[in-house]
């Protein structure tokens, strides 16, 4: 049976209510609550990694007619089978790239190890969007205002 979904607010709230209410307080007599129980995003996540996906993501905003896509285009929905698809493609080309030290297709685009890896995030991060997406309860899911290169839809008012 799946676990109910749960608000990452809900989730830290939990987590909160198990620990004592610990605080660090610092050499500038600043204090905190304590953060052991909270995700540490700066250290799980590589900034090299990011910027490399950022521009692996903005490379590919370019389709085949020449538009740009906005860089949230993928959050629309794109099929489970399409990502695992994609996902096995890139897998297959960097695991023939560690191997070999090359990838033998019969494309005339060659792929190398960088492509590849960040084609494995956004076809992994995709799949797992669409998974958490649908164990959200229909009420909780906001479409947000589709982004476009001339300006930052998102304001306050639309949250």
């Amino acid at each position: 049976m799946k676990a109910p979904f749960i608000s990452a607010v809900d989730w830290h709230m939990n987590l909160i209510e198990k620990k004592e209410k610990a605080m660090r307080e610092f050499s500038t007599g600043a204090t905190r609550d304590d953060d052991e129980t909270k995700p540490d995003y700066e250290g799980y996540l590589s900034p090299l990694v990011i910027r490399c996906y950022g521009e692996y993501m903005t490379k590919h905003r370019k389709q085949a007619d020449g538009k740009l896509r906005g860089s949230d285009n993928w959050q629309k929905g794109i099929p489970y089978s399409a990502y695992f698809k994609s996902l096995w493609r890139h897998l297959v080309a960097a695991w023939a790239l560690h191997r070999f030290k090359r990838f033998f297709d019969h494309h005339e685009d060659r792929e190398d190890m960088e492509e590849a890896l960040c084609a494995i995030i956004f076809n992994a991060s995709g799949y797992l969007h669409e998974m958490l997406k649908a164990e959200m309860p229909q009420g909780d899911i906001k479409e947000a205002p589709a982004k476009t290169p001339e300006s930052d839809p998102y304001s306050p008012e639309d949250f």
